[in-house]
């Protein structure tokens, strides 16, 4: 039974998505490439690792065994990668980070500047994923650390404090909805939206909505939240954004700001990691980094 390590990131990629294409394009392989690696590790160890679905790919009793195994062995290289790094040149390590919408998009990039800049041989690998998810992925071992909504924290997580983030809703100048000083998502019902692609922010929004019996109408969705202010501040419909990005392109967008009331709109943001687990150099000094002097939105 031969795996090398480009065979166990790959599981392991596949173990967190849940999907063979998905793993694969996290992993940097093409899908045929990363199938012949999944066979043969299945066929070198003579047993079946992944049960294959319609609905993607769960890991059998061994493929558990095996990603176990691999988490430890990943935690290892990126220590051992940590603490050479701080006596060779040019060896580089890479942590793995998960992040909610919004601290992806708003509040991680300024708190990651001045820190990458003084770790140049620490690479992040740093994904999008809805809250949920983070934590799942952290406590079982899939990210260094994850960013995500407190209200989503699972056993096997410690927490630390990163930032308050609050949902608003953002409409032009012009519109009824300005006699309001905040709303609530069910005073919305039969408005159109201008939502944002590919966003767990969106995911968690449509699930709030389906919650309360309601199904959002999307004019379009947009890769961003300034091109949503953009379209909201010209009447084009109302989007839903947190608050930092709101204030930041209210002057240039034309748009009137309304605070969301429901409950799920503040959200109180953590750094998370797993339990009981020992942090290599560099994520340990991420932590520490991101956990100090926690802004509010």
């Amino acid at each position: 039974m031969r795996f090398d390590l480009t065979d166990l990131r790959l599981f392991l990629a596949v173990a967190e998505a849940g999907s063979i294409t998905h793993g694969a394009a996290d992993a940097g392989l093409s899908l045929p490439a990363a199938s012949e690696r999944l066979r043969d590790m299945e066929l070198s160890g003579g047993v079946r690792l992944l049960e294959r679905g319609r609905r993607g790919v769960t890991l059998t009793e061994a493929g558990e065994a095996l990603a176990h195994h691999a988490r430890l062995i990943s935690r290892q290289m990126a220590m051992m990668r940590g603490e050479l790094g701080e006596y060779a040149t040019g060896l580089r390590s890479t942590l793995r980070v998960l992040a909610n919408t919004a601290a992806m998009a708003e509040l991680l990039p300024p708190r990651l500047a001045d820190w990458m800049a003084a770790n140049p041989r620490i690479d992040l690998d740093l994904k999008e994923r809805q809250s949920i998810e983070i934590a799942r992925s952290v406590a079982a071992g899939f990210a260094d650390l994850g960013i995500l909504s407190a209200a989503a924290a699972q056993d096997g997580l410690v927490l630390r404090p990163f930032a308050e983030d609050r949902l608003v809703v953002v409409v032009a100048r012009q519109d009824d909805l300005t006699r309001m000083r905040q709303v609530r998502l069910a005073d919305l019902a039969g408005r159109y939206f201008i939502g944002l692609s590919g966003s767990a922010l969106q995911d968690h929004i449509a699930a709030q909505a389906a919650a309360m019996g309601m199904a959002l109408r999307y004019r379009v969705r947009l890769r961003s939240f300034e091109a949503i202010c953009h379209m909201a501040g010209a009447g084009a419909g109302i989007g839903i954004v947190p608050e930092t990005a709101a204030r930041r392109m209210k002057r240039l967008s034309g748009i009137a700001i309304i605070r969301l009331a429901d409950g799920w709109a503040l959200r109180r943001l953590s750094v998370c990691i797993r339990a009981g687990t020992e942090l290599s150099a560099p994520a340990q000094s991420l932590l520490r980094h991101l956990a100090q002097d926690p802004p509010a939105a």
